[in-house]
């Protein structure tokens, strides 16, 4: 153990005689404690909300999402799709229209996001899970039928025990240009009816908008001939959704994207991480605020301490060593607080992860409580931030120290 850490540890723990440096450094370290604390929690909490995210979005999104680079849709062929399907590590390819469309129901209508898919999908997506009522079953023989998000459901008042109001979709004809002087205006749509059967919940964005319909339904309404608006394939389990996409972009080209999970909310997950970094940046500024009594502390010890510093120099101590002494004293008081901090931060996302103390104050079916989730560069950033405040806050008063102006007090 260096000289000037055992004298710093010896001034830590002698505190006590000087009562008023003692209730200063005491509040530094619980200031210190608590930004630390605040800081892992928050952290914690926007990993948990990040992760509860790509759990939610995985529900409805596929493994890959192939889209056109430009415009809205693209044509396919039956023996373009059948060289995408060889692709090494393509388990399912399902074809997806999706555009906005009018729903209505009895008196009510609204604009959904309708999205016709191929009969394999229930293979490649787990909407399943996702289902409160009734079943995902878009076709029994001739017979077509819809699924629709609860929110949805709950807007249009759509009952599955009716089996007599259709829903009506109604979608601008493509061949025919509109004429605003129309004596019918309906002529200007397309209009098709399908039955309900069932209902799913999976996250606000998706439950208030989307309509699931047969795809041969959604080509049929509007009008797409043989154009898909996207591709969505399920991996199989030996490869990695990495080595997948790098095959279909390559056997596509340029021409289209091949987006992963996380590429198809992009958006989203990227407005998390920059409310993170900000989150980040405004609670290590209040932790060096908090940091400022450190600076008053060491200040006040060097002066209750100027005898010692006077005998230290005499005996030979060099300035820089006698300078140490306070900034390991301004360490040791940071050390403590962030300890008590991540272990106090630690115990609280433990018990949330458990028990779920702390709801989110909005009742849902996928989660009650807020998510956390902890790792370990969050507790090595939050480490190294107090490292930096620590020692912006001890080097200034310490620097101040000139053993040769307290000679008089030996």
């Amino acid at each position: 153990m260096s000289v000037p850490f055992w004298i710093a540890k010896r001034y830590f723990f002698s505190l006590k005689k000087a009562r008023f440096i003692s209730i200063v450094s005491v509040i530094s370290m619980l200031g210190v404690a608590v930004g630390t604390m605040a800081l892992v929690l928050v952290l914690s909490v926007f990993n948990g909300l990040e992760g509860l995210i790509r759990k939610l979005h995985h529900t409805l999104n596929p493994d890959l999402k192939v889209i056109a680079a430009q415009g809205k849709s693209f044509g396919i062929t039956a023996d373009w799709m059948a060289q995408l399907q060889t692709v090494e590590g393509v388990a399912y390819l399902t074809e997806i229209i999706e555009d906005n469309a009018v729903l209505r129901y009895q008196d009510v209508q609204m604009v959904v996001n309708l999205k016709g898919v191929s009969e394999n999908y229930r293979k490649q997506s787990n909407v399943e899970r996702a289902m409160v009522r009734g079943e995902f079953t878009l076709r029994r023989g001739n017979t077509q039928y819809a699924v629709t998000g609860r929110g949805v459901q709950r807007s249009m008042g759509i009952s599955l025990s009716n089996q007599t109001d259709l829903m009506e979709l109604w979608y601008p004809k493509r061949s025919k240009k509109i004429s605003l002087g129309e004596i019918n205006p309906e002529k200007n749509f397309n209009r098709k009816f399908i039955l309900p059967v069932g209902i799913f919940a999976v996250e606000q964005q998706y439950d208030e908008k989307y309509v699931f319909v047969p795809i041969s339904f959604a080509e049929s309404l509007l009008e797409y001939n043989q154009r898909r608006t996207s591709l969505e394939i399920k991996v199989k389990p030996n490869y990695t959704v990495a080595q997948v996409q790098k095959a279909l972009q390559k056997k596509l080209g340029s021409q289209f994207v091949v987006q992963n999970t996380d590429e198809q909310q992009a958006g989203l997950l990227k407005a998390i991480q920059i409310e993170k970094f900000f989150v980040y940046i405004t609670l290590s500024f209040v932790l060096a605020v908090a940091s400022f009594n450190i600076f008053f502390s060491l200040t006040m010890l060097a002066i209750e301490k100027k005898k010692d510093i006077a005998v230290l120099y005499t005996l030979g101590a060099e300035v820089g060593t006698i300078r140490r002494i306070f900034i390991f004293e301004g360490v040791l008081i940071s050390l403590i607080g962030a300890t008590l901090g991540m272990t106090t931060g630690l115990g609280i996302c433990l018990l949330q992860q458990q028990f779920g103390i702390i709801p989110m104050g909005t009742a849902t079916t996928i989660v009650s409580a807020y998510p956390v989730e902890l790792r370990l560069n969050d507790f090595l950033f939050s480490a190294l931030s107090v490292i930096i405040i620590t020692l912006l806050s001890s080097v200034p008063p310490a620097l101040r120290i000139d053993p040769t102006q307290v000679k008089a007090y030996l």
